[in-house]
């Protein structure tokens, strides 16, 4: 993230001929909303001093006692938004309460990421968090879905029908390849540097993109706009894509895997030549919280109910609570692959895009953090390191698991939720209203017949 001031913000309106100002933000659930004001006299600076007025309550936030609240822009976001007809600049907001003080909204996802990084110096010793997402995505050439009191359906269309071994499949086969490379050029003049893509597992047209590794803030950032630039782009080619967990009966589902690793003087803080893995003790911490507090994080890192229709064995789903370089069902997988001391790192497998990303990755890491502090040894918890195909011991009693739906991760993040809120972090109000909106959405859909359910009983 380059640091940006309103001086060279305003070199960049002037020579990009900009004509209007967009202010982004997320809801609780992830889901992006907009604002734009057309380009006046020193509108920036207007807007800096002054802020944009909006309801925090239609975002989906725990009531506070003014819900009126302001959007902030952070000009170290600035950028061009090419999917506008009209030259605008765009940046990521943050939001302000309107009191005296212009506090910070305690529920702002941006405002608690940017938290858990002083708190992580602080616990730690480690400067920095690094992040590096996996997006898995299919592309369908058609896509009908709807839902009334009398009607509910969906029917996906797709180009690409492999027999197994879609993995890294080559063109002609894979027929989205000049996608990815168009995709991948776009990211870039977002600021979003793409390390490789590849077909995907999916035999109907998964993809994969995997970017570089950036701080905690800028990686729930990249992470919206990676999919608002796929989406739009997508729409431009008359296709249709999904970040789903499971679009399909019988396909490989979509993950959001979270690479990681943590630097202290501008070196890596994990690795110690010779350890597994060369990962050292505060490596093993970190792994241990993290797999400790999973069941409770998988309301952050799987909060839909369609999230958990893809955790079940098979497919290299990670449903088991373990670690190790060589298994794909363990929740955690440290890289074989990696050679340089700089990059060691480990896999936070389960993931997946329905997340808000600011609260997920926050939550992953005050999770690693009380694993430091607590000193929580992942061989003592019984969490491996595995290396062998445990896929058969799954059932057994040693292995513990991810829970089984939706359902038991909220009860889960009930019983288990102080990790969060070290140092302030998450408070009372926020974990409250992220139970009560994934409540509803489970009631939502566990009210409502589906259509699978008239196939098995209408004649029944």
């Amino acid at each position: 993230m380059s640091k940006q001031t309103v001086k060279s913000v305003n070199e960049l309106i002037k020579k990009n001929k900009i004509e209007f100002v967009d202010l982004k933000s997320i809801d609780l659930s992830g889901r992006l909303h907009h604002i734009t004001l057309p380009i006046n006299d020193d509108v920036l600076t207007k807007i800096i001093k002054e802020g944009v007025g909006f309801d925090g309550s239609s975002f989906g936030f725990g009531k506070v006692e003014n819900s009126d609240m302001i959007l902030v822009p952070d000009l170290n976001t600035a950028t061009i938004d090419l999917f506008r007809d009209a030259p605008t600049i765009s940046f990521y907001s943050n939001m302000i309460l309107t009191d005296e003080k212009r506090s910070p909204f305690s529920q702002d996802g941006r405002y608690i990421a940017s938290k858990a990084e002083s708190l992580l110096k602080k616990v730690t010793g480690a400067d920095k968090s690094w992040w590096g997402p996996e997006f898995e995505f299919y592309i369908f050439s058609n896509v009908e879905y709807d839902t009334r009191t009398a009607t509910s359906f969906y029917r996906v269309e797709h180009a690409e029908e492999f027999y197994k071994r879609a993995y890294h499949a080559a063109n002609p086969f894979d027929i989205y390849d000049d996608f990815r490379d168009e995709a991948s050029k776009l990211l870039q003049k977002f600021g979003i540097k793409v390390k490789y893509h590849h077909h995907e597992v999916g035999e109907r047209g998964q993809q994969e993109i995997e970017t570089y590794f950036t701080d905690l803030l800028s990686t729930a950032d990249n992470i919206i706009t990676t999919k608002y630039v796929l989406f739009n782009f997508a729409q431009q080619k008359n296709l249709f894509i999904t970040f789903m967990p499971k679009p399909m009966y019988q396909q490989s589902g979509n993950g959001l895997h979270l690479h990681l690793f943590l630097t202290k003087n501008g070196k890596n803080a994990f690795y110690k030549k010779g350890e597994y893995g060369n990962m050292n003790e505060l490596g093993r911490y970190f792994i241990g919280g993290m797999l400790k507090h999973a069941p409770a994080l998988s309301a952050f890192t799987n909060p839909s109910t369609n999230s958990y229709k893809r955790l079940v064995p098979g497919f290299e789903a990670p449903v088991a609570l373990t670690y190790g370089m060589g298994n794909r069902a363990s929740a955690i997988r440290i890289p074989k692959y990696v050679s340089n001391p700089q990059e060691t790192r480990f896999e936070y497998r389960p993931p997946d895009a329905t997340i808000n990303p600011y609260l997920c990755l926050t939550a992953m890491l005050l999770a690693g953090i009380d694993g430091v502090a607590n000193k929580i040894d992942p061989l003592k918890e019984g969490f491996g390191p595995y290396d062998k195909n445990f896929l058969d011991e799954l059932n057994s009693a040693k292995i513990q698991m991810l829970p089984r739906n939706l359902t038991e991760a909220l009860d889960a993040l009930e019983a288990d939720h102080d990790f969060l809120k070290r140092g302030n972090i998450f408070d009372d109000q926020l974990l409250k209203q992220w139970v009560n909106l994934k409540n509803d959405e489970i009631h939502a859909i566990g009210t409502m017949p589906h259509p699978f359910e008239y196939k098995m009983y209408f004649t029944l």
